[in-house]
């Protein structure tokens, strides 16, 4: 492959995965009465539910950063892809909210795998004079996720379920592998 294919492969890659993490984000808090019904779970077990993700998300960020430096940043960011692919799956057949709970929290540290090294990926591929639009496209694509988690969870959760919202993560966490 040439340059310029590695470059947009790169690119695409770090852009869909840095849409589709934060849409699992933002798009669960629409999923939680569904999930409290089924589970028939009280308000505090349903907030963990969200904030497990963005707690193991946050506090994985910093060490992942530096193991990807160390072994390697594809490396890291492909066992986190691989990571929060199959935590979705495992996700979606829950069948406690506890159960849910935990494989959220592996979930959100496989999602920080990606983040720690998707920009990174990007700003050693890119030449100086082109990271600040390629990043500028990844960052884009974050807050499309966050934007776009809500609407189309709402649409995800009212037209198939609750577990949907964890099954659509499988076609582009493989497609991203």
């Amino acid at each position: 492959m040439n340059d310029r294919a590695v470059r947009l492969t790169a690119l695409s890659i770090a852009s869909l995965s840095s849409f589709i993490t934060p849409f699992m984000l933002s798009s669960i808090n629409i999923a939680l009465p569904v999930i409290g019904k089924e589970f028939k779970t009280d308000a505090i077990l349903l907030s963990w539910i969200a904030t497990s993700y963005l707690l193991a998300a946050a506090v994985s960020l910093m060490p992942f950063g530096k193991l990807a430096d160390i072994y390697g940043r594809k490396k890291i960011f492909l066992t986190g892809m691989s990571f929060f692919t199959l935590t979705s799956f495992l996700s979606a057949i829950s069948v406690s909210a506890p159960m849910l709970i935990v494989f959220r929290i592996f979930q959100g540290a496989g999602s920080s795998m990606c983040f720690a090294t998707g920009m990174a990926i990007l700003v050693s591929v890119y030449p100086p004079q082109e990271r600040g639009k390629v990043l500028g496209i990844a960052v884009a694509a974050v807050y499309s996720g966050l934007s776009c988690g809500p609407f189309f969870g709402g649409l995800i959760v009212n037209h198939f379920s609750w577990r949907s919202i964890f099954l659509i993560n499988i076609p582009f966490g493989v497609a991203i592998i």
